[in-house]
């Protein structure tokens, strides 16, 4: 745990040191300071929680301070300290930015109550700030929707895994729900209380990342105008989610890497090691073995992030759940849109379980989040699915793609996932008649009823 920093600035030996004493039994990290000038020297090196800080001084007086602390460290509480008590003096004070003030002489449960209240308000602003950023509501399992074997075999999974401090990688492609899974291992967690910060790494132009994740000092580069904490920093106690982590830069891997080894870093200009504890959860949709293979991912680091590895499986491997993921989708937008859709028809239904879903989850809720939107009766019907999903189905199947990746493809499934959606849309055009439907796509009843019994579409019914 990163204990609060307090910095004392007084031009008074005796005020300082019988500060420094009463603070450092409160379990504070103190530092000292007589003038101004040695202020703006502590600021410029480190961040600072809260500053008890002197009107009068030499030099400098503590409101011209007072606002060098703000313009260079805007999240530092400061508190002024005055043997002149006036109203004028406060009222300035507090209009620059000052937390509150207090007269000296001063009794000791006073200040030690005021210090206290200030960082706790701070704190609690903070984690606020992430809260909003991450969290509609508790994430638990329940969140995650599916009863498949695949989801019960990935709750017992989760079940397992949430209550260590282990660094988990989660595997996937885009839009099963990499994130949700993540913010459900920390929400039952030890570490729940704490924050859940989150970054993905293949939306930060490469040469700000490292100031994102471990923070930089004033001055540090061009756009450094004050000094920040870090993601790593804001994360103490909690939980780091490193979304798309394939696309972290080398140089940035090798950082990355030390954190994990040791559990400290460097603010970028700054010269001071920082302690963190931070559980690491990571999660890409690329193939990092065959990265780390081709030198495009340290191997170090990978078998570090890759403690627990969590598969999750795409939407056409648990195709079960689309009924259940279906109706919670409909009954959120319709409160959500102040719409009265309650039901799906059959129709709309076959639509929903014959399609492909190459954006999986994800997909499927805007799917259903489009549908509900432009709905206006009490049933979902296949009339409100089927121009998106035509269309996604022409673009996305209808027309082959010739080029062949770097890494292949597997032909076999390639072919069958084609002929699959190409005998789902003739039945969808001949609204289920398998003989037309075989006529449509010139081939004889019996080779349409196998390949209908082949990819499980066959009611049994000709």
């Amino acid at each position: 745990m990163l204990e609060d920093k307090i910095l004392v600035v007084d031009d008074e030996q005796s005020m300082r040191e019988f500060l420094e004493i009463m603070l450092k039994k409160e379990g504070y990290k103190v530092s000292l300071a007589s003038n101004g000038e040695e202020v703006l020297k502590y600021i410029d090196k480190d961040i600072f929680d809260l500053v008890l800080l002197d009107i009068r001084m030499p030099k400098m007086d503590g409101i011209a301070v007072l606002k060098k602390i703000k313009s260079t460290s805007p999240e530092t509480v400061v508190i002024m300290i005055t043997a002149y008590a006036s109203a004028d003096t406060a009222i300035k004070a507090m209009k620059e930015g000052a937390y509150d003030y207090i007269t000296k002489p001063f009794k000791v449960d006073e200040i030690k109550l005021i210090i206290k209240n200030a960082l706790e308000k701070k704190h609690l602003q903070k984690e606020n700030i992430l809260l909003k950023r991450v969290v509609r509501d508790r994430y638990v399992f329940d969140n995650i929707i599916g009863q498949s074997p695949k989801m019960l075999a990935l709750y017992d999974l989760l079940e397992k895994v949430a209550p260590t401090k282990t660094n988990v990688l989660i595997t996937g492609e885009s839009g099963t729900g990499k994130e949700l899974v993540a913010k459900a291992i920390h929400f039952n967690s030890p570490r729940k209380e704490k924050p859940f910060v989150t970054l993905n790494c293949g939306a930060i132009p490469e040469a700000l990342i490292e100031s994102e994740l471990f923070g930089h000092m004033k001055g540090a580069f061009t756009d450094a105008i004050a000094t920040k904490k870090g993601l790593f920093e804001m994360a103490d106690e909690g939980t780091i989610f490193l979304d798309e982590i394939s696309e972290l830069p080398l140089m940035m891997q090798v950082k990355l890497l030390r954190v994990l080894q040791d559990r400290e870093f460097k603010r970028v200009g700054g010269t001071d090691d920082i302690h963190v504890d931070v559980r690491i959860i990571a999660a890409t949709n690329k193939d990092l073995e065959r990265a780390v293979k081709e030198k495009r991912f340290r191997e170090d680091l990978f078998y570090r992030l890759n403690v627990i590895q969590i598969k999750l499986p795409s939407l056409r491997e648990r195709r079960e759940d689309i009924p259940v993921l279906a109706a919670h989708f409909l009954k959120r937008y319709s409160e959500e849109l102040n719409k009265s859709i309650t039901r799906i028809s059959p129709e709309a239904l076959h639509l929903l379980l014959n399609y492909e879903y190459p954006g999986n989850v994800r997909e499927l809720q805007n799917i259903i989040e489009r549908a509900v939107a432009l709905g206006t009766d009490q049933e979902l019907t296949a009339h409100n699915l089927r121009s998106y999903l035509d269309e996604q189905i022409h673009t996305k199947k209808g027309m082959i793609d010739l080029d062949i990746p770097i890494e292949g493809i597997d032909l076999e499934k390639v072919v069958e996932d084609l002929e699959r959606t190409l005998l789902v849309k003739a039945l969808d055009k001949t609204m289920g008649i398998k003989k037309k439907a075989a006529e449509l796509l010139h081939i004889n009843f019996r080779s349409m009823r196998y390949r209908l019994e082949k990819y499980g579409l066959n009611d049994g019914q000709d």
